[in-house]
């Protein structure tokens, strides 16, 4: 799952362990994910142990997709997300009646879509390139809204919050899968071990390219812990916002209303 948003103002936003010109980072994280598109699967798979798909089940659980809504995926990548909506949603309708979802598929990266339209998708699903900081939507557009492995991407999470407030209908959900911060000492220090030891590794002998999961490790280490991105939430005009750590933190679900 992938995003950068771009920004008119110059601004500084973290890349990595350093911090560019947010114009700057946007360049450069639209290098990385065209870089691993078409290994990106693979890799989440390699990098988690498969157990990314079980998180992504939980982040797809708690949004809850219904018949007839329309539902934005931002970062959606290769589509890992938008298939897990339509499915339940579809499954939804099978039982209950009502309209067809429409699930968006929406990513900065050209490079993102293109591999996922390749790996093929669901019927109530459509492609779209577009910058999370500048949602090409109507205001009170959508049912709901998420973004899974792609916030921290973003040179302006602030800004990317406001948009996804912005395009959310009044009772809107929010729902962010991100990468966390370990709750226990111990976990952290093993998920620190296998990240930056093993994660760029397994990068270079597979895609051939080190730099940019070293810069995937790195970006997790900067994002805000689990209250701190909450409080984010919160100020973008959210509600009811909650927090469901995944294995002990590693990574998080921060779900929100438009209320």
């Amino acid at each position: 799952m992938t995003d950068a948003a771009s920004t008119p103002e110059s601004k500084s936003s973290p890349f990595g362990f350093i911090d560019l010109d947010a114009r700057e980072k946007v360049r450069r994280v639209r290098g990385v994910f065209d870089s691993v598109a078409s290994k990106y699967d693979i890799m989440n798979d390699l990098m988690s142990a498969g157990v990314h798909r079980l998180w992504k089940d939980a982040a797809a659980a708690k949004l809850n997709a219904r018949p007839g809504e329309t539902i934005l995926d931002v970062a959606g990548g290769t589509g890992d997300m938008a298939r897990r909506y339509s499915k339940m949603a579809r499954g939804a309708q099978q039982r209950l009646g009502g309209e067809d979802a429409r699930v968006i598929v929406m990513d900065y990266n050209a490079e993102m879509i293109l591999a996922g339209v390749e790996k093929g998708g669901e019927p109530e699903m459509s492609w779209s390139v577009g910058d999370a900081m500048n949602l090409p939507l109507p205001d009170a557009s959508v049912d709901a809204y998420s973004i899974s492995f792609g916030i921290r991407n973003v040179a302006d999470i602030d800004q990317a919050l406001r948009e996804a407030r912005r395009v959310l209908k009044p009772g809107g959900r929010f729902l962010c899968l991100e990468f966390s911060r370990p709750t226990a000492e111990p976990v952290r220090r093993a998920y620190d071990a296998w990240s930056f030891n093993a994660i760029p590794r397994i990068g270079q002998w597979v895609t051939g390219d080190r730099d940019s999961y070293q810069y995937l490790v790195e970006s997790i280490r900067r994002f805000p812990d689990q209250t701190t991105f909450k409080g984010m939430i919160e100020r973008a005009g959210f509600r009811n916002v909650t927090v469901t750590n995944l294995s002990g933190g590693v990574a998080a679900i921060h779900f929100g209303w438009a209320i």
